[in-house]
């Protein structure tokens, strides 16, 4: 059985290709998929992809993935910046966690500039645009042996 990773996206990613797109690109999050898709198809792993705009669904997901994931891959939006109830649960993910922005929150506003996710993350992808989703992908299979 191929590993599995989860692709987790928070708030407002389900806007992609109309919110700020001089910030987010004009990449829909279905377009978002399909890269993640075809990154894992060609390093031999299985994707689950999903986006919720509700912080409880969110770190419920989290806490599924500690046992059926292999990786987690974590775009949290503004959650990033305000959740200590994700940081928590990520702490409980044995694999490698990923955190991901299509911008680069540095180079924002302040408030984004604290990260309640990094600290409990392996590494972070940022201010790559869609790119990021494949790098991430490409990044959880090294990681875990697969690429």
């Amino acid at each position: 059985m191929a590993p599995v990773v989860h692709v987790l996206n928070g708030p407002n990613l389900n806007m992609l290709g109309t919110r700020e797109p001089e910030i987010y690109g004009r990449e829909t999050l279905a377009d978002l998929e399909a890269r993640c898709q075809e990154a894992a198809d060609g390093l031999g792993l299985e994707l689950v992809f999903r986006q919720s705009n509700h912080e409880g669904e969110l770190v419920g997901w989290i806490q599924e993935a500690r046992t059926e994931a292999a990786a987690l891959v974590l775009n949290a939006g503004a959650f990033t910046h305000t959740s200590i109830a994700i940081h928590d649960a990520l702490k409980m993910v044995d694999g490698p966690v990923i955190e991901l922005h299509l911008s680069n929150p540095h180079r924002r506003e302040a408030f984004r500039h604290v990260s309640h996710v990094a600290t409990a993350s392996t590494g972070v992808i940022a201010g790559f645009g869609p790119h990021g989703y494949s790098l991430a992908i490409e990044a959880a299979a090294r990681l875990i042996g697969e690429g």
